[in-house]
């Protein structure tokens, strides 16, 4: 994905599945490729191998299992360098970063967000646009996911509550490329808490109809995650209408969102 041979960002990124994970390898220059949580090396390795890719770098957004399983073995069949921003979580980490680091990837620059609140550490990554009139993009992990979030596990709620503020500050057509496929039951949630939300609904029905043609829920943007995700409304009027917590605090109504659902799933 070099300056002179991109099209757009989307069309470099090959969105892989394992299981409901996302696992993104993503072509720069004319060979090379770096890959965001790689839950699982084989369906990396095969990836790299239709493509003619030489594996660089993998970008890892937390430590969870299913975000390193493929690390190890990645590692030792291309000397890739292994970027994340917990040396001791996660396994052969060869740079660990924090907030506003950049890294080069060829052309492109790859910024690091810190977004804690799924877990102390996790970290999302940046892409500036890599030309004019193109969007970035960004990898989530588990913080924010198509129409929904993660549970926060290490920190409070209103810890992920600002992380997910500081992801919706991005550039309105940025792409994101979220950890998890929970699409579908993330937009089922908020149709409990506003069953008369016809965005949401629509949403719904494309989400489903992707599902169906087999198509991947990715990429999404942050205008879209804005105005259909009911976790980044939380501090919308109708949003606290709804759980009769008019005039309560974002981090608050963000709070009860995320406990509403996980009870739903």
């Amino acid at each position: 994905m070099s300056a002179e041979s991109l099209t757009n960002i989307s069309a470099a990124v090959v969105i892989l599945t394992c299981g409901d994970n996302y696992v993104y390898v993503c072509r720069y220059e004319e060979r090379n490729a770096f890959v965001v949580d790689p839950s699982e090396s084989g369906i990396v390795s095969r990836a790299l191998a239709e493509r003619k890719l030489q594996l660089t770098t993998a970008l890892v957004t937390h430590h969870h299992g299913d975000h390193t399983g493929g690390i190890g073995q990645l590692k030792r069949q291309t000397g890739c360098k292994v970027v994340g921003a917990d040396r001791v979580r996660v396994a052969s980490c060869d740079r660990c970063v924090s907030e506003g680091n950049v890294l080069t990837l060829g052309h492109l620059r790859v910024t690091v967000l810190a977004t804690p609140g799924h877990t102390r550490t996790s970290v999302c990554y940046y892409l500036a646009p890599p030309a004019a009139g193109q969007p970035g993009a960004v990898w989530t992990g588990d913080t924010l996911f198509i129409g929904g979030c993660g549970r926060p596990m290490e920190c409070d709620a209103s810890v992920l509550w600002e992380s997910l503020t500081k992801l919706a500050e991005l550039p309105d057509d940025t792409l994101v490329y979220c950890g998890h496929d929970y699409t579908a039951e993330n937009y089922e949630f908020a149709l409990t808490i506003e069953p008369d939300n016809e965005a949401v609904r629509r949403r719904l029905a494309e989400v489903k109809r992707a599902g169906t043609e087999g198509r991947p829920t990715v990429p999404s943007t942050i205008a879209q995650e804005k105005a259909t995700n009911i976790f980044l409304r939380s501090s919308e009027p109708a949003v606290q209408r709804a759980l009769d917590m008019n005039g309560a605090a974002a981090d608050q109504v963000f709070a009860e969102l995320r406990r509403r659902k996980n009870r739903f799933g």
